[in-house]
């Protein structure tokens, strides 16, 4: 399995000389074990980046949305693969309790925020809202469960035959909780990350910084580093870096993070990829 990132940063596209290094695209990271296939998990300005990638022989493109705040869809309507006819594009992302998800994409895909319409597309577009049991796509099983965040949001782990990844970009896992982490049991999205092979997991805030925004829906880069040794995690990269966070302020933040020996520690980048 090759695991690529397009996009690291959450909230705001942050470009500029003090976030180069990191990367200031949204959320966008592929997953590829097939060769003419693809999956994409969020379609943050980074999805524009990777759609300039995209192999000519492709057949197959599954993108799979955690939520639809705009900075992990802004880039859909950007993305090449939109715009290949013949193309299979599979869409996923979850309903929510107002509306379902073809409803819900086509209030941004539309005028006037948009010029084109999904129905306009030239691929061959397939929308699916996310089912509750595991699934499969090409190369790859699939579950989404429901995480701690404001709306509709998942998480996704992703297996092929070697390798195990989960992917949880807007997670707050210490919501409502007196002492993170507490047990297994208690712990929101542990049955996600528990063994797997890669952790991407939010880690915008410091401690500090999450005393005043309890309830947004993010996690501290303690709190990650805390949910990863509770699932025994073997490498995590932690991700949706924060606006203000320039690429100094990450390198002296990794740099001091005390980490088991029994866990790689890879902060996120755009361009870093990973084969598992």
């Amino acid at each position: 399995m090759n695991v690529t990132f397009w996009g690291v940063r959450g909230s705001l596209p942050t470009p500029g000389p003090s976030t180069a290094g990191y990367g200031g695209n949204t959320s966008c990271v592929s997953l590829q074990v097939e060769p003419r296939s693809l999956v994409v998990l969020d379609a943050g300005t980074g999805i524009t980046q990777l759609g300039h990638h995209l192999p000519d022989d492709l057949e197959r493109v599954d993108v799979m949305l955690t939520h639809l705040h705009m900075d992990h869809i802004i880039g859909l309507g950007f993305f090449e693969g939109f715009y290949r006819e013949g193309l299979e594009v599979h869409l996923w992302g979850p309903d929510s309790t107002v509306g379902k998800l073809r409803e819900r994409l086509s209030r941004y895909l539309s005028p006037p925020l948009f010029p084109v319409r999904l129905r306009e597309l030239p691929c061959r577009l397939a929308l699916h809202s996310l089912p509750t049991a595991p699934f499969a796509v090409p190369g790859f099983d699939v579950t989404a469960q429901l995480v701690c965040h404001p709306g509709a949001t998942v998480g996704y782990p992703i297996t092929d035959s070697s390798a195990a990844v989960a992917y949880l970009p807007d997670h707050e896992p210490a919501l409502g909780v007196r002492a993170f982490p507490e047990s297994a049991r208690w712990t929101s999205g542990y049955d996600l990350v528990s063994g797997v092979d890669v952790l991407i997991h939010d880690a915008q805030y410091t401690d500090e910084e999450y005393a005043a925004r309890r309830g947004w829906g993010h996690s501290t880069v303690g709190h990650t580093l805390a949910l990863a040794e509770l699932g025994a995690v073997r490498r995590l990269v932690p991700f949706h870096h924060d606006p203000s966070h320039d690429d100094a302020w990450i390198d002296a933040t990794y740099a001091a993070l005390e980490v088991p020996d029994s866990m790689v520690l890879t902060p996120a980048r755009e361009g870093l990829s990973l084969t598992l």
